[in-house]
């Protein structure tokens, strides 16, 4: 689960992470009393940043620096209820909904700082980089030695020296050094605390005043632990997430929407990636990823098909399902029910494989449906090719 910038702001302050000042706000009226009261000091200078889960709001026009409160308040109408289109929002953009009003800083260096799961190793990971302000995969690509990586043991956590390390690679030296290493110590906890599975500060700023700030912040949260967060899968925000993601989720049904023409409904992931293959292999391309679960019942099944049909884009339908513990005569009988009361109106290929894979296709066969039954990959490709061919 992704979480805005001001939700991760506030999450990593608690955790003792040095953050800039700022408040939300949902109105240019907010917006010109949040400066007001962040003015109360002296303040002056502000910057205004829209609040979607994407990066490259800066260079889309989401992030602005203003003099004054006069000046946040045209900034806030600028940004608020505008679609910002960025590299990670495809062209049809995101609408702005929220604005984080912060104190400007007086920057005098950029630098990187994250943490994730280093699944290789099985251990967090902590990388840092002084090419800050930069996505960390083109400085991985363009200068690797640039970022430097510390490996946590899950036994003994983060030891103090690992910190400080880190900190003196970046550079940074005396009284600079340690609070640097008070703040990765201080991210790493929220990172662990939180369960988060990435903690990113791009940029990490150290101000001429010799703060070391997060002047960003990118946190999402591992949803398998959200059981132990209630006051954290609070925060989730549906109207940034993809509609048929979020109703996929109502029933339980492990769903990626897609750029592609043909919609498949599988039972496992590793079965639903390899689905995607050959649909590719077949001259089209996946339109979803869709992982029914275990059972693949007819209420399962149903959901799936109603998602897949709201789909605009999809031209065929490929249900590609493994009978393990479940049976496939069961299976198919789920389908039959599902596609009756859904009315699919596009060629469907049918592909069951496992226990009782023949009664299944013979349930499948016998009913009123207008579908292909497939029994190898081949087949199921070459049916899939012929019905966008058609």
């Amino acid at each position: 689960m992704k979480l805005h910038e001001y939700q991760a702001r506030d999450l990593l302050e608690s955790y003792g992470v040095a953050v800039l000042s700022g408040e939300v706000a949902e109105t240019v009226q907010e917006a010109e009393q949040a400066a007001q009261r962040l003015a109360a000091d002296g303040t002056t200078r502000f910057v205004v940043k829209a609040q979607i889960h994407a990066g490259g709001r800066g260079k889309g026009g989401g992030v602005k620096l203003a003099r004054g409160v006069a000046g946040v308040r045209e900034m806030a109408a600028r940004i608020l209820g505008m679609n910002l289109v960025t590299h990670q929002t495809g062209p049809e953009g995101q609408h702005v909904r929220k604005v984080l009003i912060a104190k400007a800083v007086d920057i005098a260096q950029e630098y990187y700082v994250g943490v994730t799961l280093d699944r290789s190793r099985s251990m967090n990971v902590i990388m840092a980089s002084t090419e800050g302000g930069v996505e960390i995969e083109q400085v991985a690509e363009a200068t690797p030695e640039k970022i430097l990586k510390a490996w946590v043991d899950p036994e003994s956590g983060l030891l103090p020296f690992q910190a400080r390390q880190l900190a003196y690679g970046l550079g940074f030296e005396g009284k600079v050094a340690r609070a640097a290493a008070r703040f990765i110590a201080a991210l790493y906890n929220a990172y662990v605390g939180s369960d988060a599975s990435l903690a990113e500060i791009n940029p990490l700023v150290l101000t001429k005043q010799g703060e070391v700030l997060a002047l960003d912040a990118k946190l999402s949260l591992d949803d398998n632990a959200l059981f132990r967060h209630k006051d954290l899968a609070a925060l989730r925000d549906i109207a940034e997430e993809d509609p048929l993601e979020v109703e996929a989720g109502k029933h339980h049904l492990n769903y990626v929407k897609l750029d592609g023409n043909v919609g498949c409904m599988v039972n496992g992931a590793g079965l639903a990636m390899a689905t995607m293959d050959i649909i590719k292999l077949s001259g089209g391309n996946p339109a979803n990823f869709l992982d029914v679960g275990g059972t693949a019942s007819a209420e399962t099944a149903e959901a799936g098909f109603r998602i897949i049909l709201s789909d605009e884009n999809v031209r065929a339908v490929l249900v590609n399902i493994f009978g393990g513990i479940v049976r496939c005569d069961r299976v198919a009988r789920g389908v039959v029910e599902a596609a009756e009361k859904v009315g699919i109106n596009l060629p469907l290929i049918v592909r069951l494989q496992g226990t009782n894979a023949k009664e299944g296709r013979r349930v499948l066969e016998e009913s009123e449906l207008t579908l292909q039954t497939a029994t190898h990959f081949a087949d199921a490709s070459d049916k899939v090719r012929r019905a966008l061919a058609a």
